[in-house]
């Protein structure tokens, strides 16, 4: 899977993101299912799906605190 660059996910649209988020948060249950049914899977995609996940959902975030703002100044 790898370390995806920060930079490559600043330049997703917002609905990007959010069907990234969501393809992003089925990974991660789909490891912690792995790990707690003790199939063999790789221990470090967890550490890297979730900081994926916590980038993704920071963006989309700010960028919707900066959509709110822009209309409560209107």
């Amino acid at each position: 899977m790898g370390i995806s660059q920060f930079n490559d996910v600043m330049s997703l649209s917002n609905l990007e993101i959010a069907e990234e988020i969501i393809k992003t948060e089925k990974a991660l249950f789909d490891l912690r299912f792995k790990k707690a049914t003790r199939q063999p899977f790789k221990s470090h995609e967890i550490k890297n799906t979730k900081r994926k996940l916590a980038q993704l959902k920071t963006i989309l975030t700010a960028r919707l605190d900066v959509v709110e703002e822009k209309q409560a100044n209107n």
